[in-house]
């Protein structure tokens, strides 16, 4: 394996070599000339963007919260706010990206706080829909922590919306999932003020 400045994220040779014959192949297809300059090593990089950009299947989130995992008798709202993520929408292979909001309500344990933006950056790594990670970060606090109860808010723009498609350049998709305390009104209404205000 080599070594990249990103993190010390580390690629796979042999996954590079076989992604980057399958883009080599596909930019063929669409008529260009592969051995031209600024092409020759377009399917090595792109094979080792792919590498770097869904990194999160090889990642176990719930390992990640519990490295950092603490009794504590404090059962009031946390939240973590404005968590910035891009992804990547299964359906059409382009970014999408935006904001996290996450809330718990510990019940005797709490975790350490840049643990919970380390989770969504796991689930937002890797070929995703907005719903589908939206509930599995909520999925993945709510079993490692057991807390009182877990609220999740993510808000996208998708270039598959932007690029392609309908073009609409500004909008924005807002999904949420919420467990325990948080489906009464009055504490989704408390964490929904919190994060709006700067």
């Amino acid at each position: 394996m080599s070594t990249s400045n990103q993190n010390n994220f580390q690629y796979n040779a042999e996954k590079t070599s076989q992604i980057a014959e399958k883009i080599k192949s596909v930019i063929e297809i669409l008529g260009e000339d592969t051995k031209r300059e600024g092409l020759i090593k377009t399917p090595e990089r792109v094979a080792k963007a792919y590498q770097f950009l869904m990194q999160g299947y090889d990642q176990d989130p719930e390992a990640i919260l519990r490295s950092a995992m603490f009794e504590e008798d404090y059962k009031q709202m946390v939240i973590v706010k404005d968590i910035d993520f891009y992804s990547m929408c299964e359906h059409h292979l382009l970014p999408f990206f935006g904001k996290v909001h996450v809330a718990y309500i510990p019940n005797g344990r709490i975790t350490g706080l840049s643990k919970i933006p380390r989770v969504v950056e796991v689930f937002a790594r890797r070929m995703q829909v907005q719903e589908r990670m939206t509930t599995q970060i909520k999925d993945c606090i709510q079993r490692t922590l057991n807390p009182l109860g877990v609220m999740v808010i993510i808000e996208a723009q998708h270039l598959c919306m932007q690029m392609r498609g309908i073009q609409k350049q500004h909008s924005i998709t807002t999904t949420s999932d919420f467990t325990g305390a948080f489906q009464q009104a009055k504490t989704r209404e408390e964490f929904m003020n919190l994060i709006r205000y700067k």
